[in-house]
Protein backbone atom coordinates (compact mmCIF):
# COMPACT_ATOMS: atom_id res chain seq x y z
CA UNK A 1 0.00 0.00 0.00
CA UNK A 2 1.64 3.28 -1.44
CA UNK A 3 2.14 6.02 2.00
CA UNK A 4 2.61 9.85 2.13
CA UNK A 5 3.53 11.75 5.05
CA UNK A 6 2.24 15.20 5.68
CA UNK A 7 4.45 16.51 8.52
CA UNK A 8 3.44 14.02 11.54
CA UNK A 9 0.23 12.81 9.68
CA UNK A 10 0.38 9.54 7.49
CA UNK A 11 -1.94 9.05 4.54
CA UNK A 12 -2.49 5.07 3.48
CA UNK A 13 -4.32 4.18 0.13
CA UNK A 14 -6.67 0.81 0.88
CA UNK A 15 -7.96 -0.89 -2.11
CA UNK A 16 -11.36 -0.02 -2.92
CA UNK A 17 -12.30 -1.09 -6.27
CA UNK A 18 -11.82 -0.61 -9.71
CA UNK A 19 -14.25 0.93 -12.50
CA UNK A 20 -13.60 1.66 -16.36
CA UNK A 21 -15.68 4.71 -17.52
CA UNK A 22 -16.43 6.28 -20.73
CA UNK A 23 -13.31 8.72 -21.89
CA UNK A 24 -15.50 10.91 -23.40
CA UNK A 25 -17.74 11.87 -20.07
CA UNK A 26 -14.41 11.52 -18.44
CA UNK A 27 -12.80 14.63 -20.03
CA UNK A 28 -15.80 16.46 -20.84
CA UNK A 29 -15.94 18.76 -24.32
CA UNK A 30 -11.94 17.84 -24.30
CA UNK A 31 -11.01 16.11 -27.85
CA UNK A 32 -10.19 12.99 -27.30
CA UNK A 33 -6.45 13.53 -29.45
CA UNK A 34 -5.97 15.27 -26.51
CA UNK A 35 -6.86 13.90 -23.12
CA UNK A 36 -5.27 10.58 -24.86
CA UNK A 37 -2.28 11.98 -24.55
CA UNK A 38 -2.22 12.07 -21.04
CA UNK A 39 -4.52 9.22 -20.18
CA UNK A 40 -4.81 5.59 -22.16
CA UNK A 41 -8.34 4.37 -23.52
CA UNK A 42 -9.30 0.84 -24.18
CA UNK A 43 -10.84 -0.05 -27.05
CA UNK A 44 -14.11 0.69 -25.81
CA UNK A 45 -12.98 4.25 -25.17
CA UNK A 46 -13.06 3.45 -21.23
CA UNK A 47 -10.35 4.75 -19.09
CA UNK A 48 -9.13 3.36 -15.90
CA UNK A 49 -10.19 4.28 -12.42
CA UNK A 50 -9.63 3.35 -9.22
CA UNK A 51 -12.33 4.18 -6.15
CA UNK A 52 -9.51 4.12 -3.45
CA UNK A 53 -9.91 6.04 -0.37
CA UNK A 54 -7.22 7.26 1.76
CA UNK A 55 -6.58 6.38 5.22
CA UNK A 56 -5.72 9.61 7.30
CA UNK A 57 -3.82 8.71 10.69
CA UNK A 58 -3.77 12.21 13.17
CA UNK A 59 -3.47 13.22 16.67
CA UNK A 60 -4.30 9.35 17.62
CA UNK A 61 -7.51 9.25 15.34
CA UNK A 62 -8.34 7.33 11.73
CA UNK A 63 -10.14 9.45 8.98
CA UNK A 64 -10.94 7.72 5.85
CA UNK A 65 -11.58 9.81 2.96
CA UNK A 66 -14.18 8.26 0.66
CA UNK A 67 -15.42 4.91 1.04
CA UNK A 68 -14.93 2.87 -2.32
CA UNK A 69 -17.18 0.66 -3.93
CA UNK A 70 -18.12 -1.72 -1.23
CA UNK A 71 -18.98 -5.33 -2.07
CA UNK A 72 -22.31 -7.26 -3.23
CA UNK A 73 -24.29 -4.27 -3.80
CA UNK A 74 -24.11 -3.65 -7.57
CA UNK A 75 -26.31 -6.24 -9.73
CA UNK A 76 -24.46 -7.88 -12.70
CA UNK A 77 -25.81 -5.21 -15.12
CA UNK A 78 -24.58 -2.28 -13.10
CA UNK A 79 -20.75 -3.80 -13.19
CA UNK A 80 -21.05 -4.26 -16.74
CA UNK A 81 -22.58 -0.69 -17.15
CA UNK A 82 -19.65 1.01 -14.29
CA UNK A 83 -17.12 -1.09 -15.71
CA UNK A 84 -16.32 -3.15 -12.54
CA UNK A 85 -13.50 -5.17 -12.43
CA UNK A 86 -13.16 -5.41 -8.92
CA UNK A 87 -14.92 -4.26 -5.89
CA UNK A 88 -13.90 -3.04 -2.45
CA UNK A 89 -10.68 -5.18 -0.18
CA UNK A 90 -11.15 -2.15 2.27
CA UNK A 91 -11.33 -4.63 5.44
CA UNK A 92 -8.11 -6.54 4.15
CA UNK A 93 -6.39 -3.37 3.18
CA UNK A 94 -7.20 -2.39 7.48
CA UNK A 95 -5.94 -5.53 8.12
CA UNK A 96 -2.61 -5.25 6.92
CA UNK A 97 -2.40 -2.21 9.15
CA UNK A 98 -3.99 -4.05 12.20
CA UNK A 99 -7.20 -1.76 12.28
CA UNK A 100 -10.59 -3.16 11.11
CA UNK A 101 -13.50 -1.08 10.19
CA UNK A 102 -14.49 -0.58 13.81
CA UNK A 103 -11.29 1.56 13.89
CA UNK A 104 -12.30 4.33 11.71
CA UNK A 105 -13.37 7.53 13.58
CA UNK A 106 -14.02 9.60 10.67
CA UNK A 107 -15.41 8.79 7.11
CA UNK A 108 -14.89 12.23 4.83
CA UNK A 109 -17.13 11.89 1.92
CA UNK A 110 -16.51 14.85 -0.60
CA UNK A 111 -19.59 13.99 -1.97
CA UNK A 112 -22.02 10.91 -2.17
CA UNK A 113 -22.41 9.81 -6.09
CA UNK A 114 -22.29 5.90 -5.92
CA UNK A 115 -18.83 5.50 -6.87
CA UNK A 116 -17.83 7.09 -3.54
CA UNK A 117 -20.44 6.44 -1.41
CA UNK A 118 -21.46 2.32 -1.96
CA UNK A 119 -18.66 1.60 0.72
CA UNK A 120 -20.41 3.34 3.15
CA UNK A 121 -22.95 0.42 4.03
CA UNK A 122 -23.11 -3.50 2.93
CA UNK A 123 -25.54 -6.13 2.84
CA UNK A 124 -26.93 -6.97 6.18
CA UNK A 125 -30.17 -9.87 5.82
CA UNK A 126 -32.71 -8.00 3.39
CA UNK A 127 -31.21 -4.65 4.00
CA UNK A 128 -28.02 -2.52 4.76
CA UNK A 129 -25.80 -1.66 7.50
CA UNK A 130 -23.02 0.47 8.35
CA UNK A 131 -20.43 -0.48 7.66
CA UNK A 132 -18.18 2.04 9.99
CA UNK A 133 -20.27 1.82 12.66
CA UNK A 134 -18.06 3.56 15.19
CA UNK A 135 -17.20 6.75 12.84
CA UNK A 136 -19.14 10.31 12.56
CA UNK A 137 -19.57 10.64 8.49
CA UNK A 138 -18.86 13.98 7.71
CA UNK A 139 -20.42 15.79 4.44
CA UNK A 140 -21.87 19.08 3.25
CA UNK A 141 -25.52 19.75 3.88
CA UNK A 142 -26.01 20.75 0.65
CA UNK A 143 -24.87 17.29 -0.44
CA UNK A 144 -26.60 15.50 2.38
CA UNK A 145 -29.97 16.88 1.07
CA UNK A 146 -29.66 15.89 -2.54
CA UNK A 147 -28.54 12.63 -1.61
CA UNK A 148 -32.23 12.27 0.05
CA UNK A 149 -33.79 14.44 -2.35
CA UNK A 150 -32.18 13.93 -5.55
CA UNK A 151 -33.64 15.69 -8.79
CA UNK A 152 -34.73 13.78 -12.30
CA UNK A 153 -30.38 14.00 -13.63
CA UNK A 154 -29.03 13.23 -9.75
CA UNK A 155 -31.07 10.04 -8.79
CA UNK A 156 -28.95 7.90 -10.94
CA UNK A 157 -26.08 8.10 -8.68
CA UNK A 158 -27.68 9.07 -5.25
CA UNK A 159 -28.71 5.61 -3.80
CA UNK A 160 -31.07 5.13 -1.10
CA UNK A 161 -29.04 2.08 -0.28
CA UNK A 162 -26.33 4.03 0.60
CA UNK A 163 -27.66 6.30 3.04
CA UNK A 164 -30.48 4.78 5.29
CA UNK A 165 -28.20 2.77 7.18
CA UNK A 166 -25.77 5.54 8.18
CA UNK A 167 -28.59 8.58 8.84
CA UNK A 168 -27.45 8.67 12.88
CA UNK A 169 -24.02 8.91 11.40
CA UNK A 170 -23.97 12.03 9.63
CA UNK A 171 -22.88 15.20 10.30
CA UNK A 172 -23.20 18.10 8.18
CA UNK A 173 -21.34 21.34 7.45
CA UNK A 174 -22.38 24.67 5.84
CA UNK A 175 -19.04 26.09 4.58
CA UNK A 176 -16.02 24.39 6.05
CA UNK A 177 -15.25 21.76 8.79
CA UNK A 178 -12.51 21.37 10.44
CA UNK A 179 -10.17 18.46 12.63
CA UNK A 180 -7.07 19.39 13.92
CA UNK A 181 -4.95 20.22 10.35
CA UNK A 182 -7.45 18.57 8.04
CA UNK A 183 -10.17 21.02 6.32
CA UNK A 184 -13.06 20.39 4.42
CA UNK A 185 -14.22 23.29 2.34
CA UNK A 186 -17.36 22.79 0.70
CA UNK A 187 -17.12 23.90 -3.54
CA UNK A 188 -19.35 22.63 -5.47
CA UNK A 189 -19.58 22.41 -9.35
CA UNK A 190 -18.69 18.24 -9.74
CA UNK A 191 -22.51 18.17 -7.49
CA UNK A 192 -23.58 21.41 -6.01
CA UNK A 193 -22.52 19.58 -2.11
CA UNK A 194 -19.07 19.06 -3.80
CA UNK A 195 -16.38 19.60 -1.38
CA UNK A 196 -12.34 19.38 -1.33
CA UNK A 197 -9.66 18.23 1.91
CA UNK A 198 -6.63 20.27 2.65
CA UNK A 199 -4.27 18.63 5.44
CA UNK A 200 -1.47 21.02 6.29
CA UNK A 201 1.42 19.58 9.03
CA UNK A 202 4.88 21.28 10.02
CA UNK A 203 5.04 23.51 7.10
CA UNK A 204 3.64 20.37 4.32
CA UNK A 205 0.33 20.21 2.98
CA UNK A 206 -1.39 17.95 0.73
CA UNK A 207 -4.66 19.07 -1.08
CA UNK A 208 -7.65 16.62 -2.19
CA UNK A 209 -9.48 18.00 -5.19
CA UNK A 210 -11.90 14.50 -5.37
CA UNK A 211 -13.96 15.03 -8.50
CA UNK A 212 -12.98 18.40 -9.40
CA UNK A 213 -9.59 16.72 -10.62
CA UNK A 214 -9.89 13.25 -10.57
CA UNK A 215 -6.81 12.34 -12.21
CA UNK A 216 -3.29 14.34 -12.69
CA UNK A 217 -4.72 14.36 -16.51
CA UNK A 218 -7.04 17.05 -15.18
CA UNK A 219 -4.68 19.64 -13.84
CA UNK A 220 -5.87 21.97 -16.98
CA UNK A 221 -8.88 24.13 -15.25
CA UNK A 222 -10.85 24.08 -18.14
CA UNK A 223 -10.62 20.45 -18.21
CA UNK A 224 -13.74 19.36 -16.49
CA UNK A 225 -16.33 16.16 -16.53
CA UNK A 226 -19.25 15.70 -18.96
CA UNK A 227 -20.64 14.72 -15.29
CA UNK A 228 -20.18 17.77 -13.38
CA UNK A 229 -23.49 19.06 -12.75
CA UNK A 230 -22.14 22.83 -12.32
CA UNK A 231 -19.44 22.76 -14.89
CA UNK A 232 -18.43 26.65 -14.66
CA UNK A 233 -18.31 26.25 -10.66
CA UNK A 234 -15.67 23.48 -11.27
CA UNK A 235 -13.51 26.03 -13.26
CA UNK A 236 -13.64 28.64 -10.78
CA UNK A 237 -12.80 26.48 -8.02
CA UNK A 238 -9.94 24.88 -9.66
CA UNK A 239 -8.76 28.70 -10.65
CA UNK A 240 -8.92 29.49 -7.13
CA UNK A 241 -7.23 26.30 -5.45
CA UNK A 242 -4.40 24.61 -7.69
CA UNK A 243 -2.24 28.17 -7.83
CA UNK A 244 -2.93 28.09 -4.00
CA UNK A 245 -2.16 24.81 -3.55
CA UNK A 246 1.20 24.95 -6.02
CA UNK A 247 2.33 28.12 -4.19
CA UNK A 248 3.02 26.29 -0.95
CA UNK A 249 4.20 23.40 -3.15
CA UNK A 250 1.34 20.40 -1.85
CA UNK A 251 0.56 17.19 -2.90
CA UNK A 252 -2.13 16.45 -4.93
CA UNK A 253 -3.78 13.31 -4.19
CA UNK A 254 -6.34 11.05 -6.09
CA UNK A 255 -8.90 8.78 -5.60
CA UNK A 256 -9.29 7.68 -9.03
CA UNK A 257 -6.08 7.81 -10.77
CA UNK A 258 -4.98 4.43 -12.17
CA UNK A 259 -0.90 6.05 -12.14
CA UNK A 260 -0.40 8.34 -9.49
CA UNK A 261 -1.82 8.34 -5.86
CA UNK A 262 -0.59 12.07 -5.11
CA UNK A 263 1.98 14.19 -7.43
CA UNK A 264 3.45 17.50 -7.08
CA UNK A 265 3.70 19.89 -10.06
CA UNK A 266 6.15 22.24 -11.02
CA UNK A 267 5.71 25.76 -13.18
CA UNK A 268 5.47 24.27 -16.65
CA UNK A 269 1.74 23.16 -17.76
CA UNK A 270 1.94 19.66 -16.57
CA UNK A 271 5.30 19.24 -15.42
CA UNK A 272 5.27 16.74 -12.47
CA UNK A 273 8.39 17.32 -10.15
CA UNK A 274 7.49 14.56 -7.88
CA UNK A 275 5.03 11.76 -7.54
CA UNK A 276 3.98 8.15 -5.70
CA UNK A 277 2.45 6.29 -8.04
CA UNK A 278 0.30 3.03 -8.39
CA UNK A 279 2.60 0.05 -7.11
CA UNK A 280 0.01 -1.95 -9.03
CA UNK A 281 -3.45 -1.61 -10.59
CA UNK A 282 -4.72 -5.37 -11.45
CA UNK A 283 -7.13 -5.51 -13.55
Amino acid sequence: MEKLKIGKISMTWLSGGVTHLDGGAMFGVVPKPLWSKKYPSNDKNQIKLMTDPILVQADGKNLLIESGLGNGKMTEKQKRNFGVTRESEIVASLEKLRLTPDSIDYVLMTHLHFDHACGLTNPAGNGYQSSFPNAQIIVSKIEWDEMRNPNIRSKSTYWRENWQAIESQVVTFEETWRFGPIQMIHTGGHSDGHSIIIIEDQGEMAIHMADLMPTHAHQNVLWVMAYDDYPMNSIAAKEKWLPYAMSKQAWFTFYHDAYFRAVKWGTEPGQITDSIKVEETGA
